[in-house]
């Protein structure tokens, strides 16, 4: 009989669910793809419910063996993500999403006009942006009543599987960290009287690390005995850099998903307003951390835009355009964007196109739009104090290579790739193995390969990132006038 931990990851785009040995040995894992709904612009949202169904199925898939015997669940999911639940631990409306649901503008103007975005900042940590939870709470209070007088608790996914499986109701520190203006970066506590104001009648959950335990199985739940352990987990992109040891101090990580996330552990608290200051995944830690609010997204774009094109296709053709993308330049601010830009009427941009131009051309415009978020996001960091000295990839979009030598060749710096690289749910399968046991991440999962920038291209990356930070400052206007007649409809006499 083969001891194992069961680990299971939430994203945007897909569930993934994974059985890893006490040795780190993949000996199984699957995936389920969803889609995030969209109802109006702005608002991106999901039924948690099938969270919990996309949970089942995997674990009946992966656990319908003989041979083994779980020992531990990890769980970890997108976030920060707002999901209230009646007494019952019913959902009373669907899930609101990360900061690419940009919904509560209105909000976050009046949250920081009763609180003042100074006192804000300085106490959490983060200003108010469409990354924090508490302006969407106020939202959901102020336009659906009668969902919120229904709402008692406020959980992830990973809280909310937790939950499902053993009862408990806890969240882990570091998502707590993004439920801005309730959560105090200095003391790690949630602040009574901020939530009393945005979120009153709410439950707010005790905390603890993503690491230890939230309670044990209820119930027998497919190949999941009843009795086994579960953590608290934590939102996947800290997952994701614990997955491929990149969550040491002076680490970096950048996961390649359909959003890009960039995680930097630090031994101190450091702060920028236009990135996120975090509690980390461990404890004693602290993080910088940046996300873009779409990645992977504009490159699935594409393929649906040319007929369902494959990413293979796609990525091949671009890595038959040259550095530069034949002097195209693009904007991946698809859905508004997060750090550094803070910009939630952000809208994607493509300059520079010809009737000459290729799809392999656009798809290396995206890639390379992507690398100079990247470059954005890290010289925001630098400026602010990060401590980067050592850059761990993760994600889907290392696979094949190319992605991840356009960032390094856009940045100028080294990634380390390690040998396995599913990410957040290998990392909550790492995790709650330390439920049973003392893993060491780099004996399951050691460095592999590295990614070094290739100079020849620098002249040209360097010259296309200023015309990046130059295109946003001279299409901004525009792109907001756009983004408003999105929201409501052509204003007479708008642009």
């Amino acid at each position: 009989m083969i001891d194992v931990v069961f680990g299971v990851d939430v994203g945007t785009s897909s569930t993934k669910g994974v059985v890893v040995d006490t040795a780190g040995r993949i000996l199984g894992e699957a995936v389920r793809g969803h889609v995030v709904d969209r109802p109006r612009p702005g608002h991106v949202e999901m039924d948690a419910r099938a969270w919990w169904d996309e949970f089942v199925s995997l674990a009946a898939e992966l656990l319908d063996r003989e041979d083994i015997a779980v020992r531990a669940v990890g769980v970890s999911g997108m976030g920060p993500c707002t999901l209230l639940v009646d007494d019952a631990g019913d959902p009373v409306r669907p899930a609101v999403l990360y900061g690419v649901d940009t919904r509560a503008e209105e909000q976050i103007a009046r949250l920081n006009r009763e609180l003042g975005p100074e006192t804000i900042f300085l106490r959490c940590g983060s200003a108010l942006s469409s990354q924090a939870v508490g302006p969407k709470l106020a939202w959901i209070r102020e336009r659906e009543p009668e969902a919120w007088a229904r709402a008692r608790r406020l959980l992830m996914p990973a809280s909310w599987l937790a939950h499902r499986l053993t009862g408990a109701y806890v969240l882990d520190l570091h998502s707590a960290s993004q439920c801005t203006p309730l959560f105090d970066i200095h003391e790690q506590r949630w602040i009574p009287e901020w939530a009393e104001c945005v979120a009153p009648g709410i439950e707010l959950p005790p905390l603890r690390w993503p690491g230890e335990e939230a309670g044990r199985v209820n119930a027998p739940v497919a190949g999941i005995p009843a009795g086994t352990p579960v953590i608290v987990g934590t939102i996947d992109a800290w997952s994701e850099a614990v997955s491929v040891g990149g969550h040491g101090v002076g680490d970096l990580m950048l996961m390649y998903g359909t959003t890009m996330f960039l995680v930097n552990t630090v031994d101190r608290l450091v702060t920028s307003p236009s990135m996120w200051a975090t509690v980390g995944a461990l404890p004693g830690t602290r993080c910088l951390a940046g996300g873009m609010a779409t990645s992977g997204a504009v490159t699935d774009w594409l393929g649906r835009l040319f007929g369902g094109v494959g990413p293979g296709t796609l990525f091949d053709e671009a890595a038959g355009s040259p550095p530069g993308a034949n002097g195209l330049v693009m904007l991946p601010y698809f859905a508004g964007e997060r750090t550094p830009v803070m910009d939630p009427d952000a809208r994607g941009v493509i300059a520079g196109l010809t009737l000459g131009h290729t799809r392999g051309d656009l798809m290396r415009a995206a890639l390379e739009a992507t690398a100079h978020g990247v470059r954005h996001n890290v010289e925001t960091m630098l400026a602010a104090g990060a401590d980067i000295r050592r850059i761990v990839a993760v994600g889907g979009g290392t696979r094949g290579g190319l992605w991840p030598q356009i960032v390094s060749d856009v940045t100028g710096l080294e990634q380390i790739v390690a040998r396995t690289t599913i990410g957040a749910s290998y990392g909550a399968a790492f995790l709650a193995a330390g439920l049973i046991g003392r893993p060491d991440i780099t004996v399951w999962n050691p460095a592999e390969s590295v990614v070094r920038p290739d100079p020849a291209t620098s002249e040209v990356h360097d010259r296309r990132f200023t015309q990046y930070r130059d295109l946003y400052e001279s299409t901004a206007a525009i792109t907001h006038a756009l983004a408003h007649d999105q929201r409501t409809g052509p204003a007479e006499g708008s642009p």
